[in-house]
């Protein structure tokens, strides 16, 4: 098809451009698809951004002033134009490519759907035109696009502003309010790389172009309130307001709500690393005294400027790290950052608190301690939620790896984390204090989990938050899997999950027992039924064989099955002498249950040795308090039988190795055996995953171990809309694992669920780096000694009843003090935008903004001067910095 000359000449009007545009260039096809050459000779008689009535139109084009008027208003409806009253009568523009012609050709949503290389030439009209003049703009963006404008109750009191910095000024100055889809979002979509931030209701207009995006189906009309209401949704879900920027201080037209991961405007700044092009005249500045390394502000930073740190002293000295900026260095695309939204860092190079980085799910650790130090204990609970969703349950049974590494553990002892934490989530217990999360969207869309276990449950929770219809289905008529059925009571009593379950509930998950998926109702069945995605997280329900002669006796029993049956209440006949076989944590709550049955005697066996026993040290100490004898460094050879039942069990001697990854690879000695007798034998070595007819039908891959196959970041199987996690991907882990990787696949699942979403791009992968504790100075601290939980007097074996108490609220302020405030929050002012986010997730008022600049908003007409004003700023400051460096060279 020949290129069309008129839209040729249209383009290079709105371009400001005498380049012979061609078929491959966005600025003709965008307008190729949709505009007539009957439109566009309209067109070509206007200038741009100089309003003009049609009766002057009609005068320039030739036409009537009817159909001058008609073809204007089809050139709205597509977005070549724009109306206007701003001289009082009915005027019409002809807007720039980007921002104007390009946003609002996309607005118009059903058109775009249509014509999807519009939103492809946007994309590249609001990145192309400036790859050569970015490091050239001063802060204020040089009447080019957008420009952040600060979250307005981030500006101290006491700080000297203009008005246009100030939202609650443009909000005043217009009586028409509208609001529209997010242009960049649609356009994401439409390429298939949305982020998971949604285009609904995103973008405010303001006067003029408010009334012509209602008459064109663009927006619809609000309220002041109603936008205040949009305004703190957005800070709410930590995105970015910004400002329409090419009219100068004078006049806007928009206000958008931006992400890091899908707008445009903030592109312009990240990808070519020229912070000034979105830039306020604010930057973030830290309190270290008040920051607690929480990490909020570092999750919502949209220019990546807050990392964590170290606060801790330390022997060498610890640089704080600042971009170099095109203000005073020569600028190369080799110094671009096209990777941005993929690439985000949360941790400085020299690494921050241990605590937060070895937990799987990254708790804000030091935060919480902090909160409840001070008292605030549901707000420490609130924080906590943000990673974690059954505090409760973790402050009873999780394996406290933040411990494990605890830099007080140098010195002493670790922190008591989990006793504290423990302390804090037992407000679950009490309906009246209970912490249950704002809802933050109103999604709607149906998704199903099968499986209640901590991986399902967690991300039931953020489902939720999101506003998703959410239906839980478990095949036991109890909730809680594993939780509930694998651990017995004097662990983790059933009113504790219990009440981390209610408040599932309030918050409108539904939960369906004694339903086996696979069996029962199969996934496509529930397909039909309106649930878009599916989350597979039945755990590892089954034992393991011991692959030896004899295991099928009467009397050899799994350690799993069995402590499914104490939980359910079922009758179990044990008595006499009992072996267990296993040296892990669920061995020994195998044992320590069978110690409060009708057994005469209790002997754990195990392969390694004490020092290597997977058990933790505090469950291997109560077992052995509790009467259990544990005989290290023995595997089982064989199941003694005799008719049909076991009698007794033969074990060989084994040594303990590890393989070149680490990887524990016994070896036995089969001349050394003992034979031990035995009435029982429970055997815990591991736990398999019990898949039924579940999968029938569906293209999920299995592994040689049983756990399903699928991506490590987003959790997706080979059917697209199912999704796995928990031990079915890793295989038996803990409660926190699960946990981590139930509320990524929340993320996941969100994202499938919305067409054009990618499940990766902008992604948090979560990499931290714990700082180097070799390195560290600690000269003063508090000297009290870890504080222990009492317990309930009696028998232990008495009964199933948890007998560890809660710290008491003296024993909490005693721990909390222990804490050494390991990390901090940085933020590298140099690409700071100066959105005020941070502010707004602080809770110890450790960030604030602070007034670094005085950049002016200018006309687009005035940009070129300003522009080469600058560069030849930029360019005398680029030689003082070489001077400097020679100087100091010699």
């Amino acid at each position: 098809m020949a290129v069309r000359q008129k839209i040729v000449a249209l383009a290079q009007k709105i371009a400001s451009s005498k380049k012979e545009f061609t078929q491959q260039d966005p600025e003709y096809y965008a307008l190729e698809c949709v505009v007539t050459d009957e439109q566009a000779d309209v067109a070509l008689n206007m200038d741009v951004r100089v309003p003009i009535s049609p009766a002057k139109l009609s005068q320039k084009s030739g036409k009537s002033i009817e159909e001058t008027t008609r073809i204007l208003e089809e050139l709205l409806v597509i977005g070549v134009v724009e109306a206007t009253r701003e001289h009082g009568e009915l005027e019409y523009t002809l807007p720039i490519f980007v921002p104007g012609v390009m946003e609002f050709m996309v607005m118009n949503v059903a058109q775009v759907e249509k014509y999807p290389q519009i939103a492809r030439a946007f994309e590249q009209l609001s990145l192309q035109p400036l790859k050569g003049a970015t490091p050239m703009i001063p802060v204020g963006g040089g009447g080019l696009g957008m420009h952040v404008i600060p979250v307005e109750t981030a500006i101290p009191a006491e700080t000297k502003t203009a008005s246009y910095e100030q939202l609650s000024h443009w909000l005043k100055k217009y009586d028409k309010i509208a609001v529209g889809d997010c242009s960049c979002r649609i356009t994401r979509r439409l390429m298939g790389e949305g982020c998971g931030h949604l285009e609904k209701d995103m973008c405010i207009a303001l006067g003029d172009v408010a009334e012509f995006a209602v008459s064109t189906g663009r927006a619809h009309k609000i309220t002041y309130e109603e936008c205040l209401d949009i305004l703190r949704k957005a800070e709410d879900n930590g995105l970015v307001h910004q400002i329409t920027n090419v009219d100068g201080p004078d006049k806007i037209f928009g206000i958008c709500n931006c992400c890091r991961c899908s707008c445009f405007g903030l592109r312009t700044s990240q990808f070519f690393n020229t912070p000034n092009m979105s830039r306020s005249n604010f930057v973030a500045k830290i309190d270290d005294e008040k920051c607690v390394a929480c990490g909020q502000c570092v999750e919502y930073c949209p220019a990546n400027a807050v990392k964590l740190g170290q606060k801790i002293a330390s022997k060498t000295s610890i640089a704080q790290p600042e971009t170099i900026l095109p203000d005073d260095h020569e600028w190369s695309e080799k110094m671009w950052n096209p990777n941005f939204r993929d690439s985000k860092v949360n941790v400085v190079p020299t690494g921050t608190a241990p605590c937060k980085v070895n937990c799987p799910a990254h708790i804000a650790v030091q935060g919480y301690i902090k909160l409840a130090a001070l008292g605030k204990y549901k707000e420490a609970l609130e924080l906590i939620r943000k990673e974690n969703p059954l505090p409760a349950v973790c402050g009873r049974i999780c394996n406290r790896r933040c411990e494990f590494e605890c830099t007080r553990g140098d010195i002493d002892q670790p922190i008591a984390i989990d006793e504290i934490k423990k302390f804090i989530a037992d407000q679950e217990l009490n309906p009246a204090t209970r912490f249950i999360p704002q809802k933050m969207h109103d999604y709607g869309k149906k998704i199903a989990i099968i499986g209640s276990g901590p991986a399902g449950l967690s991300c039931a929770y953020y489902l939720a938050i999101d506003g998703y219809e959410v239906t839980v289905f478990e095949k036991e008529n109890k909730l809680g899997g594993m939780l509930t059925l694998g651990i017995p009571s004097f662990r983790l009593e059933k009113n504790v999950i219990e009440a981390e379950i209610d408040i599932l509930k309030e918050m409108g998950v539904k939960f369906k027992t004694g339903v086996e998926v696979g069996k029962d109702v199969a996934i496509p069945e529930l397909r039909t039924e309106g649930f878009e995605a599916f989350y597979v997280a039945i755990g590892a329900q089954g034992g393991r064989k011991l692959g030896v002669e004899g295991e099928d006796a009467q009397g050899v029993i799994s350690g799993v099955d069995f402590l499914r049956k104490i939980n359910l209440g079922t009758s179990v006949d044990i008595s006499g002498k009992v072996v267990v076989i296993g040296g892990g944590n669920v061995a020994v709550d195998v044992a320590r249950a069978a110690v409060r049955t009708d057994a005469a005697s209790v002997a754990m066996y195990c392969l390694e040795s004490a020092k290597e026993m997977p058990a933790t040290a505090d469950e291997i100490e109560e077992a052995v308090e509790e009467g259990i004898t544990i005989k290290n460094g023995w595997g089982p050879k064989r199941i003694i039988v005799e008719n049909g039942k076991v009698i007794g069990v033969e074990f060989k001697k084994c040594t303990a190795v590890f393989d070149k990854n680490g990887r524990f690879a016994p070896k036995y000695n089969e001349k050394k055996t003992v034979t031990v007798e035995a009435d029982c034998v429970l055997v815990s070595i591991g736990q398999s995953i019990v898949w039924g007819n579940l999968l029938v039908g569906l293209s999920v891959d299995i592994n040689g171990n049983g756990t399903a196959k699928a991506d490590d970041l987003t959790y997706q199987t080979r059917e697209a809309d199912v999704f796995v996690g928990g031990d079915v991907y890793t295989g038996p882990k803990f409660a926190i694992d699960a946990i981590a990787a139930g509320k990524q696949a929340a993320i996941s699942l969100h994202r499938k669920v919305w067409p054009g979403q990618s499940l990766t791009i902008g992604r948090d992968r979560r990499v931290y780096k714990m700082l180097d504790k070799g390195d560290v100075v600690v000269e003063d601290y508090d000297h009290t000694p870890r504080q222990k939980p009492n317990r309930t007097p009696g028998d232990a074996k008495a009964g199933f009843h948890d007998q560890r108490r809660t710290f008491t609220e003296e024993q909490l302020k005693k721990e909390t003090e222990r804490c050494l405030g390991c990390g901090v929050s940085i933020v590298d002012q140099n690409i700071c935008l100066g959105c005020g986010v941070c502010t707004t997730k602080c809770k110890f008022d450790a960030i604030t903004l602070e007034k670094k600049f005085d950049g002016k908003m200018v006309p687009l007409e005035k940009t070129v001067e300003t522009v080469m004003l600058y560069a030849a700023e930029r360019q005398q400051k680029i030689a003082e910095r070489l001077k400097k460096e020679q100087t100091g060279n010699k």
